[in-house]
Order: C-alpha cells, then structure tokens, then sequence
C-alpha cells in the first residue's frame, strides 16, 4: 500500500476544508488515500457525506494524536463546483 497523502486542515471549517481536499485529490490517481487532519467537530458527519455525494471512498477515522479521516480516491467520482464542492457540476 502506498503511503497517504496528508493534508492537514488544521482548525479550517469543513467548508475550506472540502475545498482544499477537491483541489488534492484531483491531481492523485484513483487507488490513492487522503488523510485529513480536520479538528472542525463537522468534519465526522461532512466527510462522508461529501464522499456519498462524490463517490469517493470515506474510509473512517484514522487513529493518531490529531482528528484524522481516511478518503479513498475513486475513478469516475462526480465532478463539483471548485468554489462549491457540495454542489455537482452536472446539476
């Protein structure tokens, strides 16, 4: 397995957050694993539901010192708004 790509979000709301990991994950190929540093209390309920909307994988908490979430990289995952990552662009 490869090693994930750390993207720490630090205490950015799940808003920036979603914005900065779209922006990531667009330039990884699909098999790849993001882990979020995210302290925003949303973040548990927000990232699997981005993930439901995407079609990427939300694989769950990652144990650590820092709250920490898994996302899997998914080939044909629905396209969103840069600016609005909540929001598919084929709507």
């Amino acid at each position: 397995m490869e090693t994930p790509v750390v993207l720490d979000g630090g205490d950015r709301r799940c808003v920036l957050l979603l914005i900065e990991l779209r922006k990531v994950i667009a330039t990884l190929p699909p098999g790849a694993v993001v882990h979020l540093i995210a302290t925003d209390p949303a973040a548990p309920l927000d990232l699997p539901a981005w993930c439901h909307l995407t079609g990427h994988d939300y694989l769950g908490p990652v144990p650590g010192e820092r709250p920490t979430y898994a996302v899997g990289v998914t080939a044909g995952a629905r396209a969103t708004e840069a600016a609005s990552p909540w929001r598919p662009t084929d709507s």
